[in-house]
């Protein structure tokens, strides 16, 4: 009998991060990653975003299960908020679950579910109709993963994030005759990591990125401070490989990343013996060519370490003249004028400044390079590059197309786009629910559009509050209008403009008081509109308007305020 088969990206298309994959087989749903990303510059008071799961509650008693491809944020920082809602199984490689048990048990909502499940890349998980297998891949974490989906039609691959690099060992190494053996079996559709296929230059590999790491350190003959991504392990790793080469020791405090120290002391990173240092007073007994300072954190946070360490506000280190910093986090195009502030603020504290990605091509995602040997190597009916802005999507498009692969095989889609496989061709079926769900604080999903415009224009423009006092059944104002604002205008500099305003304020409202059909939400509405072409009128600018409307009955003396 012929399997139905749909593939639905609920998000990790069309942007970076927040991967999420639907495949549907039959009457299953097999969810493929669940991660977040990180909020853009115009998401105000944003935490985190992850996808929207209304596809998946709508079809909650078909979901089979998760499958991680590896421990990164874009690929786990979602289930805590999935496995709250959906208590289904959850298979990953050992690292990857036990950093998804950390991120589950530590958030309020999903610290109950243990439903997890450990594979390895010889593992087979037989249901009704599906065969779910695993392969190893290169990323920036041990234990990553490819999953493959194999009916009889043939397989639906995902790769995760990925790179092919030969000279990478242990952990982090890629199972190249695994990936082989999976192209030997028809595979239907295979989606491929695309972050990096819009990069045109040839790619450095981790031996080089070991060795620049320690000629800096071996170079230097003062301490050297390293800001590096906590996700990055591969990264950390090389940084203690070269300070125990380079005879230096690793100072990380006393609150050493929770992740890094997971991954320590589940072996998967490397450490010499009494290489690290938590004592600041051990510290202080080590030459300055002796030392390295090791600050992790995740995204752009050990960016702002540093910025506080060049402004002397750390408690413990700060930078001194002589000392270099490290950064061997490959930081996004939105970071770029934080990069240049702290390079100026480095050298502001007579530092220096070395950007391991100025330096190297590195990255953690598949080159074009990369994205056709894979194709080479797995021969897939269509080609679906996922993971990626549009553009390193359609620069993936390109290099499969150079491969071969007809422009009708290669499919870019959006978040909510369904398309169906009917034994022989891929087609489009109806589109989903699907977009951000934005994490503010405890709050999950309950900052939308409006709310973050009105955060926009607070952030630009202000705030304007307008305090009057009224009696409405004489019909008459009590106090004169009370005006306050707040990043608007200063304005003690500004007193016959705000003047004004009163006037119009008590012009308004005492034209909804002599109105027979008093309403209050009209009043207050008339109070905005009349403010706001004033102010626009004479600032160009539009700060929210805040009436406070108070109502007083001068026989009870009470006071009930309308806001």
């Amino acid at each position: 009998m012929k399997n139905s088969v749909k593939i639905i990206p609920l998000g990790g298309v069309r942007e970076s991060g927040k991967n999420l994959y639907a495949v549907e087989i039959n009457n299953g749903i097999y969810v493929l990653d669940c991660g977040l990303k990180y909020p853009e510059n115009d998401m105000l008071g944003i935490d985190v975003v992850i996808p929207d799961f209304t596809y998946l509650r709508e079809n909650k008693e078909k979901i089979i299960g998760v499958f991680l491809s590896n421990s990164d944020m874009d690929s786990i920082g979602a289930l805590p908020y999935f496995v709250s809602e959906f208590d289904v199984p959850v298979f990953g490689s050992k690292l990857t679950i036990e950093m998804a048990k950390y991120e589950v048990k530590n958030n309020e909502r999903s610290k109950k579910f243990n439903n997890f499940n450990v594979i390895n890349e010889k593992s087979e998980i037989l249901f009704d109709d599906v065969i779910v297998t695993f392969f190893k891949t290169s990323h920036s974490v041990p234990d990553s993963m490819g999953i493959s989906l194999a009916v009889e039609e043939g397989q639906i691959v995902y790769t995760g994030d990925f790179k092919f690099d030969p000279a990478l060992r242990n952990g982090f190494a890629t199972d190249y005759s695994s990936i082989a053996k999976v192209g030997n079996k028809k595979v239907i559709a295979l989606l491929a990591d695309s972050q990096n296929a819009d990069n045109p230059f040839p790619m450095a590999n981790e031996i080089q990125a070991s060795q620049y790491i320690f000629d800096t350190f071996e170079d230097s003959k003062s301490r050297v401070i390293v800001a590096a991504n906590s996700a990055n392990l591969l990264r950390i790793q090389q940084v203690f490989d070269a300070a125990a080469k380079s005879e230096r020791k690793v100072f990380v405090g006393k609150h050493l990343d929770a992740k890094v120290k997971l991954a320590i002391d589940s072996g998967y990173i490397n450490v010499a013996e009494d290489l690290l240092i938590e004592d600041i007073e051990e510290l202080r007994k080590l030459e300055s060519d002796e030392i390295v300072v090791l600050e992790t954190n995740p995204v752009s946070e050990p960016i702002k370490l540093v910025q506080r360490m060049a402004a002397q506000q750390q408690k413990d280190i700060n930078i001194e003249p002589g000392d270099v910093v490290l950064i061997v986090t490959s930081p996004s195009p939105a970071m770029d004028n934080s990069m240049a502030k702290t390079d100026d603020m480095v050298y502001q504290a007579d530092g220096t400044v070395k950007v391991i990605s100025n330096d190297l091509n590195v990255s953690d995602h598949a080159s074009a390079e990369d994205i056709q040997m894979l194709i080479s190597l797995l021969k897939p009916q269509y080609f679906i590059p996922v993971s990626g802005e549009y553009m390193m999507m359609n620069e993936s498009k390109r290099a499969a197309t150079n491969m071969g692969v007809d422009e009708d095989k290669i499919l870019i889609l959006s978040k909510g786009e369904t398309i169906e496989y009917d034994g022989a061709k891929f087609h489009h079926g109806n589109a989903v629910e699907a977009g951000n769900t934005m994490i503010d604080g405890i709050g999950v999903g309950d900052i939308g559009n409006i709310v973050l415009r009105d955060r926009k224009v607070l952030s630009e423009d202000g705030i304007f509050i307008v305090v009057v006092t009224i009696d409405r059944k004489k019909k008459i104002i009590i106090s004169r209008p009370k005006i306050t604002s707040r990043g608007f205008i200063y304005v003690k500099s500004n007193k016959d403009l705000m003047n004004e305003a009163a006037e119009i304020v008590s012009k308004t409202i005492q034209l909804n008081l002599d109105n027979k059909e008093f309403d209050w939400s009209h009043l207050k509405q008339s109070v905005r509109e009349k403010i706001s072409h004033f102010l626009f009128d004479k600032t160009k600018r539009r700060p929210v308007i805040l009436p406070v409307i108070m109502e007083v009955n001068q026989h009870h003396k009470k006071k009930r305020p309308q806001k």
